[in-house]
């Protein structure tokens, strides 16, 4: 294989991505009660669940170091290619930036081709960017053809979601200019999306949890052009049913090239906790 992509362990892996060994994670962590929960193969998502519910304090992630990145650099590879969470959400894109400037330093700029994509998303937006890659490379686009494509497609993607709670996003300062919410006493749930620049942001509000879903799939129908050559893609925190239905609300109102579920893992675990969606088209 003369590619590979880099995708943070924010962006979940399907199980053919994991098979066709193009693929590399690198691993966030997450820390609860003093314990590091690394966000790789052995992440156990009822556990972890389990850990936090039963936690006072809200646990925190860290990003992977440069030097992480840059061990991921090496290798035969010509093009490395590396998709990250929104750097407004986390500092894994200033870290593999960094890690790209060292390796560059350190090895020349003939040596291999490297490129970090700030996905301005997260979760299953960064699965997406990450086939993109792989389909630009397959169709053989040139590295350079490759970046530019893929950078128009990260443009015209959109991120929504609607979690149980906003408690861990909140507290780790990722809802910033965000007024807050009475959601418990009136079971309002926010829809919420991603903005350009790729910080979250309100799309609107309902009262319990099916009401903010189908606003949610209002939205997206909304705002969905050209969807026919697009793939859905649906990120779901231990509620399979519910992914499957708002699946199907949005299949039943717009036709997709493709569309896939996925199970959360660790680090979109942690900020979407049990019973969230979360929807990138």
């Amino acid at each position: 294989m003369d590619y590979k992509i880099i995708v943070d362990s924010c962006g979940e892996l399907t199980y053919k991505m994991k098979e066709s060994g193009i693929y590399v994670s690198a691993p966030l962590s997450m820390q609860v009660d003093g314990d590091m929960v690394v966000d790789d193969d052995t992440f156990d998502q009822a556990d972890f669940l389990r850990r936090v519910a039963a936690s006072p304090e809200c646990p925190k992630s860290s990003c992977p170091s440069p030097e992480k990145y840059m061990e991921l650099y090496n290798g035969s590879e010509q093009r490395v290619y590396v998709v990250t969470l929104s750097s407004e959400l986390s500092g894994s894109c200033n870290s593999a930036q960094l890690a790209r400037k060292l390796w560059m330093e350190e090895h020349g700029q003939d040596e291999k081709q490297i490129y970090v994509f700030n996905s301005r998303s997260a979760s299953v937006g960064e699965t997406l960017i990450a086939c993109k890659i792989q389909e630009c490379e397959e169709q053989g686009l040139s590295f350079e053809d490759t970046v530019s494509t893929v950078e128009g497609y990260i443009s015209g993607q959109n991120t929504y979601f609607v979690l149980e709670n906003l408690d861990t996003l909140r507290k780790n300062g990722r809802l910033t200019g965000i007024k807050s919410f009475v959601v418990s006493a009136l079971n309002i749930k926010p829809v919420m999306g991603s903005t350009p620049e790729g910080t979250i942001c309100q799309l609107g509000q309902a009262r319990g949890i099916k009401r903010a879903l189908v606003k949610m799939a209002e939205q997206i129908v909304r705002d969905g052009k050209q969807t026919k050559d697009k793939v859905l893609a649906i990120a779901h925190c231990n509620c399979p049913e519910r992914a499957r239905e708002v699946q199907r609300m949005l299949l039943d109102k717009m036709r997709v090239k493709d569309s896939f579920i996925v199970d959360t893992a660790g680090i979109s675990t942690m900020y979407a906790n049990d019973g969230g969606i979360i929807v990138v088209l």
